[in-house]
C-alpha cells in the first residue's frame, strides 16, 4: 500500500502540485483505504493513471487562479487600442487602481469579448454620464483623474459571436507604452533643459539659467495641455 502512495506522491509533485497539497491528498486517500480495507490499485486504478486524473481535475482550478486578476497599464495614446485588443481576447476590466492600472480578469469557463469606451468627465458630471450611457448597456469600470471608463459585453452589438472558443494566453508583459509617448517625453525633456542651457550660457548668470528653466516648464505644461485636450476629444 505504501509503495502505491509513494509513487502517487512522486507523480503529483512532478505534475506541479505543492508538497503540502500532495501530502494532504495522499493522507486522505490512505485513510480511506485503511477504513475500507480496499486495495488502492483496485480502488483507484494504476498510480500513474490516477495521478493523471487528479492533475487533470486540478488544471481548471489552476487556470482560474491564473486568470483571476491581471493588472496592466498603457499610455494615453495606446490605452484605447489596448482596451479594444484585450477586450476582444476576453479580458474584462473590473476597475482602475490608484496607480492607473487596469485590473482585469477573464472568465476561465465561458470567456466572452468586451468592448470599452473612455469619456472625459467634468467635475460632478459622472452621475449624468453614467445615466446617459446605461440604456445602451454601458457600465462604469474605472476612473482615472478626469477620465471615466465604461464596458459592456460585445454580445450587445454582435450577439453570439462574442463568445470565445479558445482565447489566447495573457500577454507576456503588462506595460504598453507607444512610440508617441516616448517622443512626447523627449520633447518635454528638451523643453525643460534647452532654454535653461541657452539663456544660462549667454553670460553665465544663474538667474538667466533659472529663467530659461521657467520658460521650459511653461512650454512643457503647454505641450501636455494640448496633448491632453487633443486626446480627450477622441472617444474610445
Amino acid at each position: 500500500m505504501s509503495g502505491y502512495f509513494d509513487e502517487l506522491s512522486t507523480l503529483l509533485r512532478a505534475g506541479g502540485v505543492p508538497a503540502e497539497q500532495v501530502e494532504a491528498t495522499v493522507s486522505d486517500l490512505a485513510a480511506y483505504v485503511a477504513e475500507t480495507g480496499a486495495d488502492p490499485e483496485e480502488e483507484f486504478g494504476p498510480a500513474d493513471d490516477f495521478a493523471g486524473q487528479l492533475l487533470a481535475a486540478r488544471r481548471p482550478e489552476a487556470d482560474a487562479a491564473d486568470a483571476t486578476e491581471w493588472r496592466w497599464t498603457a499610455d494615453v495614446f495606446a490605452e484605447r487600442q489596448m482596451l479594444a485588443r484585450l477586450g476582444d481576447q476576453g479580458w474584462e476590466v473590473d476597475r482602475v487602481d490608484h496607480l492607473g492600472r487596469f485590473v482585469s480578469h477573464r472568465d476561465p469557463e465561458r470567456p466572452q469579448r468586451w468592448e470599452y469606451r473612455r469619456e472625459l468627465v467634468p467635475p460632478g458630471g459622472a452621475g449624468a454620464l453614467v445615466a446617459r450611457l446605461a440604456p445602451d448597456g454601458w457600465e462604469p469600470c474605472g476612473t482615472w483623474i478626469c477620465f471615466e471608463y465604461f464596458k459592456r459585453p460585445r454580445a450587445a452589438s454582435v450577439g453570439p459571436a462574442a463568445q470565445l472558443e479558445s482565447p489566447p494566453a495573457a500577454p507576456g508583459r503588462n506595460v504598453f507604452f507607444s512610440r508617441r509617448f516616448y517622443l512626447v517625453l523627449a520633447v518635454l525633456l528638451l523643453a525643460l533643459i534647452v532654454p535653461g542651457i541657452i539663456l544660462g550660457s549667454s553670460d553665465g548668470d544663474a538667474a538667466d539659467f533659472y529663467a530659461g528653466m521657467t520658460v521650459g516648464v511653461c512650454v512643457a505644461v503647454a505641450v501636455l495641455t494640448l496633448m491632453w485636450l487633443w486626446t480627450a476629444r477622441r472617444r474610445l
